[in-house]
């Protein structure tokens, strides 16, 4: 009579699932694909995991619209099978696919943790020393691989009302861990402080570091990044060490 097809594929698809899903604040839908055969997987070999994931809240409040993840060829210890775990015996790399909307983006920027990281900065508007209150920012990706800024800030006490716009091309960084935007230019009306804009620019960068979209075990360095009417996409190398299979 022959096996059941994928046994132990499915046990520890499952493994992988609640592990995963147990890191994220939440998850949409999420997919792994373990493939093997048991001959193999008594070695210790498994050919590939393939991981997808769709609305997946990370860190920070960042909703990631889609992660798909490829890993070849992962050699894991036989043993831990019989526990539900998929323990690697070694390193080993992959690729990954991060797509990310305008309105992930926005929900990011307007969520209390942003707005705390902003209002814990002081800047500098005509020499003094001014505190930020960002009422809305509006993260736009109009294309032509640019990002486009509209925030809304009150400045001081009691506190004046400043709308700040601008453009900027983000660009990933030589280690590839995080983005950074250049080539700014100034929407209508004045600059009000280059702090400020700067205080923006570096909020951008931080939300869309690589380190935000680390799961325990696994480490993204860009390779490439396409900014799209709409959504921005990153392509990445992954560094797989262990992949969660049990929860925290």
């Amino acid at each position: 009579m022959p096996e059941s097809p994928g046994l132990g594929e499915q046990a520890l698809n499952k493994a992988a699932e609640v592990g995963l899903s147990s890191q994220l604040d939440e998850v949409e839908n999420l997919d792994v694909n373990i493939k093997t055969d048991p001959l193999k997987l008594v070695q210790g070999q498994v050919d590939s995991v393939s991981i997808e994931g769709e609305g997946m809240v990370m860190q920070k409040d960042l909703r990631v619209e889609e992660m798909d993840m490829q890993i070849q060829s992962v050699a894991i210890n036989p043993l831990s099978v019989a526990f539900g775990k998929i323990e690697l015996t070694k390193p080993t790399v992959g690729s990954a696919r991060v797509v990310l909307t305008e309105a992930d983006i926005n929900r990011a920027f307007n969520s209390d943790y942003v707005r705390f990281q902003l209002q814990n900065q002081q800047i500098q508007v005509n020499g003094k020393a001014t505190k930020i209150n960002p009422k809305k920012v509006d993260f736009r990706l109009p294309g032509e691989g640019k990002v486009a800024i509209n925030a809304n800030i009150i400045l001081g006490e009691p506190g004046e009302n400043h709308q700040v716009a601008f453009e900027a091309v983000p660009r990933i960084s030589g280690n590839g861990k995080t983005v950074s935007l250049e080539n700014v230019e100034y929407g209508q009306g004045e600059e009000i402080s280059p702090e400020l804009t700067k205080a923006l620019v570096n909020q951008t960068s931080e939300l869309l570091n690589l380190s935000n979209f680390d799961l325990e075990g696994m480490t993204l360095q860009v390779k490439s990044l396409n900014v799209e009417p709409g959504k921005l996409i990153l392509q990445a190398q992954a560094y797989v060490e262990q992949i969660p299979s049990t929860e925290k």
